[in-house]
């Protein structure tokens, strides 16, 4: 499943081909995907014009001045910019075609799966924050509000695995299986740590893995290990520098130790029991 920072390199690959243009029209060859396709959605973004794009957690928005198109990527999607007239291949279910300086382009939306969403949040329906699938949301990992502080402070009753923790998203959002198990070892944390028991001080190490390892994925274009591709149809490289997932039995890049797997949560945990404690 595309975490954060692929679907942050999605925002970035987007962005420059849909801010500032005008919808010539939408394209939907199917109902729905996940959920059903919001009624009317050609009528509702047929000549109007995108004001930018944002990100909450592992969902894509699209702002207008009228509300907001939410796609998630669900278990297998991807988003690519094409040329208009480009035939759609099996499993292409979205077509948001768009002018501007340069002509027309076709944002298409490929989800083999069908987990993915195409979802609208109009002005008139409140604050998108309050949105059904964002208003439980934590702080984004990447913005000021995230620190070691906030994670000690609302984890003091959570006896949770620390892992279990982060995935949750209620107080950080966006960081996934594969790049907690990667903040972790690079904080040098047990992921069977219950979050309680972890002090301050080990939370500031873990709130700075966290930045660091979602920023060098994002610059690497992400993590490509079964479906996800960039805008521009290109692979992510950063499974390249993995320290432990996807590694069970290799020995750890620090000490030479065996990583190990777990499921936690019925999600593989990697980690190496020498260098996490």
């Amino acid at each position: 499943m595309p975490e954060l920072p692929e679907v942050e390199v999605t925002r970035l690959g987007v962005a420059p081909h849909l801010e500032g243009r005008v919808v010539d029209g939408v394209v939907l060859r199917r109902d729905g995907l996940r959920w059903p396709f919001p009624a009317r959605l050609g009528e509702l973004l047929a000549g109007r014009r995108i004001l930018r794009t944002g990100r909450r957690g592992k969902y894509l928005l699209i702002h207008f001045e009228h509300g907001t198109l939410i796609i998630h990527l669900g278990m297998s999607g991807h988003l690519r910019v094409l040329p208009p007239g480009t035939e759609p291949k099996k499993h292409d279910h979205v077509d948001l075609v768009v002018s501007g300086a340069g002509g027309q382009q076709v944002l298409r939306m490929h989800d083999p799966r069908r987990f993915g969403a195409v979802l609208w949040h109009g002005l008139d329906d409140g604050d998108l924050e309050q949105h059904i699938l964002l208003r439980g949301l934590g702080v984004e990992p990447l913005g000021e509000a995230f620190s070691g502080a906030l994670l000690h402070r609302e984890t003091r009753k959570r006896s949770a695995p620390i892992k279990q923790v982060l995935l949750a998203g209620d107080i950080v959002v966006g960081v996934g299986n594969i790049y907690a198990c990667e903040s972790l070892f690079r904080a040098g944390i047990n992921p069977k740590t219950p979050a309680a028991r972890i002090s301050r001080a080990r939370y500031d190490k873990l709130a700075t893995a966290i930045r660091e390892i979602l920023a060098a994925a994002i610059v690497q274009g992400g993590s490509t290990l079964r479906d996800f591709l960039a805008v521009n149809g290109q692979s992510g490289y950063f499974q390249q520098t993995y320290f432990v997932y996807d590694r069970a039995g290799v020995p750890c890049r620090n000490c030479g130790a065996p990583v190990r797997q777990i499921k936690q949560g019925q999600r593989s945990t990697f980690y190496c029991a020498n260098c996490q404690r």
